[in-house]
């Protein structure tokens, strides 16, 4: 009775390879946002360490049209404030400032919102994000309108996608 319940098992394993890979794929799709000309993919935030009043999110999004697009502005009900700021080096001191006046997405051109650069930043957040949680962004553009998102929480540190990058 074991033996033919373990071949049974054996042998709907290729056919659950395949449920998986399509499930994958599908999951992918998923996480890319038409509005417009723009294209927003890799939406993610990271789980935010105990008493920590602030997080990281990022994304990328690519204007596929002719016309500069503005990303004007920035909420979600799990901050007090939301905006982009930017990272950079300053006589060995990491620096972090608001980007004013909006984030340009220049026509035919990707912006890579990502740890140690451009990113979303979350403040004044009562409770942090736990991971595998899903955050609501919602992000109005100039051009595109406004586009709600969800952005699951990966890992307070290391890697918060699959593309490869960690900070």
């Amino acid at each position: 009775m074991r033996s033919n319940i373990f071949l049974a098992a054996v042998a709907a394993l290729p056919l659950l390879g395949s449920a998986i890979a399509a499930q994958a794929t599908d999951h992918q799709t998923e996480h890319v946002i038409q509005a417009g000309d723009l294209k927003i993919a890799d939406a993610r935030v990271r789980a935010m360490l105990p008493g920590q009043p602030s997080g990281g999110g990022y994304m990328v999004i690519e204007n596929t049209g002719a016309v500069d697009d503005r990303l004007l502005s920035l909420t979600s009900p799990r901050a007090g404030k939301v905006e982009v700021h930017s990272m950079e080096m300053n006589n060995d001191v990491m620096v972090m400032r608001p980007v004013k006046g909006g984030l340009t997405i220049p026509a035919g051109e990707t912006v890579t919102l990502e740890p140690g650069g451009l990113h979303v930043m979350f403040m004044q957040v009562e409770k942090g994000f736990q991971e595998g949680e899903s955050i609501p962004l919602r992000l109005e553009f100039e051009n595109a309108g406004t586009i709600d998102l969800r952005l699951v929480a990966g890992p307070a540190r290391g890697e918060t996608s699959g593309t490869g990058h960690s900070h």
